[in-house]
């Protein structure tokens, strides 16, 4: 039977409704304000709750003696209903694909489980018969071999044995970061998994997570900070939201060996002397900031007043930011190893600097993936890692309401220049416009970047949250087609944005493909609409609309 590891931070009171009654019902009660908040089970009821299922039904579950479980997240639903994920080890590996999440009742029965893979974990050894610095070896190569023409520096790789279930029969793998520099010192980092019996590469993906892109901003304007008094002087930080702070880094990068770094970037703290800050212009360092500040500010806002999640983590603490990362560096990006948004000021030919708001929603929205599903960063479960975090992104940007960068479906159009040639990074309403993403579903998708094969589900939330055809919102004019000539009708970005996370934190696991996110998102139109709704018929035809049936 398994050993039940309860590896939970917090603990928060929330309610039951207490009657058995039909969906509708208890949906109806979960959203009245009469609910019975002080009877709401706690995360650790929660916990102990799936406990008791994980006992009762390991057959189930897949579970065996020489398996052991860790709780990720716990969420509870206002209505009691209780949702506990968890990853799970074989003889102490972790295992690739291994995750499941338990559905309980509001009494705490057992309803039933999503999990990312239904094989038997079972290997006839743990004992691989390639060695680790091979599998470095081969990590490395397949670092350097996906940069092509960039001449790597401290180039270094560290190799993990691990369980891989994702990719069909379960086997024994090493799982290899390999890390370098390119030739202006900025990061790169590539994850390659390894048949540990054969030496052959099962998949590879990119290990940093991009999207290859009263304070005046370069692009929010105007907007109000909250900032944290230190002596004669304020520091960009702000108490209000964890502690959040954006930092200088100087035009250094990190010194990394894979996820450990020896040498960080600094992110030496901004001050001013009267508590305005910026200029607008990027003669003055701090408008790079005040845009940063402002993007984790708003994503802050975003998923704590309209998801009830207190920060990237859902643990209340802030983040960090640093701005002026690295040389004519056309990137961004979040790593959870530091828990911190980074930002390069680009090469002003391609990009300027990347602290647009969507932007910022998008990167920070990988933290809150990593924290929930985990989505593999390849294949279709990474085009789905890259889609929320533009969904989600786009809904920070919508949520934040700022005249100078209005909501729109197009990414990182603020960041762009004229050498890019195109007017955004990506488009939603139909992603093929950029000249490379999937605007539908075929079996080839998975083979594509993961920036890429995500247009498919981008085009599914465009078309969920506004319908097909033509339109002009916010003074931006969209097109917008569908795989079978059907017609859809929208039912608006806030219903898209809360059936999506709800999908993401409850039901989406680290090999969600897309039939899975179709599923996914089905059940969270019915937790929240109802089954048969009109918001549940309008998410099966928006992905039937991209091919997703």
């Amino acid at each position: 039977m398994s050993r039940i590891r309860q590896h939970v931070r917090g603990s928060r009171r929330l309610a039951t409704a207490g009657i058995a009654a039909t969906t509708a019902a208890l949906l109806a009660a979960a959203l009245s304000p009469a609910a019975q908040a002080d009877s709401r089970p706690t995360r650790a009821t929660a916990v102990e709750n799936a406990a008791s299922a994980l006992l009762a039904h390991a057959a189930g579950l897949g579970l065996t003696s020489a398996q052991d479980t860790s709780v990720r997240d716990v969420i509870v639903d206002r209505d009691g209903t209780q949702h506990v994920r968890y990853d799970r080890t074989y003889r102490d590996l972790p295992v690739l694909g291994g995750d499941f999440v338990v559905h309980l009742a509001p009494s705490g029965a057992y309803r039933s489980a999503d999990r990312a893979t239904r094989h038997l974990i079972s290997l006839p050894s743990v004992t691989p018969k390639l060695s680790a610095p091979k599998a470095a070896d081969l990590a490395v190569n397949a670092l350097r071999a996906a940069n092509l023409g960039e001449r790597l520096r401290q180039v270094k790789a560290k190799p993990e044995l691990v369980v891989d279930a994702l990719h069909g029969t379960p086997r024994l793998a090493w799982r290899t970061n390999a890390a370098g520099q390119d030739s202006l010192g900025n990061p790169v980092a590539r994850t390659v998994l390894t048949d540990a019996r054969t030496g052959a590469q099962i998949d590879a993906w990119d290990s940093i997570e991009t999207a290859t892109g009263d304070g005046k901003g370069l692009y929010s304007g105007t907007v109000p900070l909250e900032t944290t008094q230190s002596g004669s002087s304020y520091q960009l930080k702000d108490p209000t939201r964890g502690n959040t702070y954006t930092g200088d880094a100087q035009g250094k990068t990190d010194l990394c060996f894979l996820n450990i770094c020896f040498s960080r970037a600094p992110a030496t703290l901004f001050t001013d002397a009267d508590n305005h800050w910026g200029t607008g212009t990027t003669a003055d360092r701090a408008s790079a900031a005040v845009d940063a500040q402002y993007g984790t500010n708003e994503t802050w806002d975003y998923y704590k007043n309209v998801h009830g999640r207190n920060g990237i983590a859902g643990d209340g603490k802030g983040s960090y930011n640093r701005v002026h990362y690295g040389s004519n560096y056309n990137n961004a990006f979040w790593d959870d190893s530091c828990f911190c948004m980074t930002y390069g000021d680009g090469d002003g030919t391609t990009f300027g600097p990347l602290v647009a708001l969507d932007v910022a929603g998008h990167e920070m929205s990988h933290g809150v993936t990593s924290k929930t599903a985990a989505l593999t960063y390849s294949g279709e479960s990474g085009g789905l890692n890259e889609a929320t975090s533009d969904i989600l992104g786009t809904m920070v940007e919508w949520y934040a309401n700022n005249s100078s960068d209005p909501g729109d479906y197009l990414i990182g159009e603020q960041i762009v220049k004229p050498g890019f040639g195109k007017a955004a990074l990506r488009f939603m309403d139909k992603p093929s416009k950029d000249g490379n993403s999937a605007d539908y579903w075929s079996s080839s998708v998975g083979n594509l970047d993961v920036h890429y094969s995500s247009g498919v589900a981008n085009h599914f939330a465009y078309l969920l949250a506004e319908g097909s055809g033509a339109k002009t919102i916010n003074g931006v004019s969209y097109d917008s087609p569908t795989y079978n000539g059907s017609t859809v009708t929208g039912i608006g970005r806030d219903k898209l944005g809360k059936i999506w996370y709800r999908a993401l934190t409850v039901y989406m696991t680290s090999s969600t493909n897309y039939a899975g996110a179709r599923t996914a998102t089905l059940n969270a139109a019915k937790d929240l609409y109802g089954s048969g709704s009109t918001e549940y018929n309008a998410v099966a035809a928006a992905w039937s609309a991209v091919n997703v049936n």
